[in-house]
This record gives C-alpha cells, structure tokens and sequence, in this order.
C-alpha cells in the first residue's frame, strides 16, 4: 500500500510535471503506475480530456479488468477515505 500512497500523494500535489501524450480517444496521459499485489496487477493512470482530469484506476486478474474513474477534483478525499482504511487496518492487525 505504501507505493499506492507515494502515487497519490504525487499526482494530487503535483500533476502538472507529469509527462503527456495524446492517443486516439482525446486523453492526455499525464503519468501512470503500475503496482502488483498477489495474483492481481493495478494500473493507475493520470490523465486529461476535453472533461478534465481523472484517475483511472484498473484492476486486472486472470486477464479480466475492472475500471473505475475518480475525477481529480476528487482524489484528495479518496486518499483520505484509503488513508483511513490503512490506519483501521494496522490497528486491527496490530502492526
């Protein structure tokens, strides 16, 4: 999870000196990530259009995914919500 948090903390402070590139769909790719846990691999991809900027979160197993999209307007209370869960998780587990 940590390398999940690094992400956000990264794309929520400062998106704007990510790299870009343009593809068919009218996005912006303005960074992505990688991460895998397990069996599973998620893809976590910054990017822009004509709407905004967004989060595209994927998660792919056994090669099928799963997608959802957080607006960027929106990734600070998404952090806060994981941030939470982390924290219960630690003092459950006691870690």
């Amino acid at each position: 999870m940590n390398c999940l948090m690094k992400f956000y903390s990264r794309i929520v402070r400062r998106p704007e000196t990510a790299p870009s590139s343009a593809n068919m769909s009218g996005e912006t790719a303005l960074d992505s990530n990688r991460v895998q846990i397990e069996r599973k691999v998620f893809f976590f991809d910054m990017k822009e259009n004509a709407s905004g900027r967004f989060l595209r979160i994927t998660e792919e197993v056994g090669g099928r995914r799963d997608t959802i999209i957080v607006p960027a307007t929106g990734l600070q209370a998404f952090r806060d919500a994981i941030d939470r869960l982390i924290r219960a998780e630690r003092r459950t587990s006691g870690r």
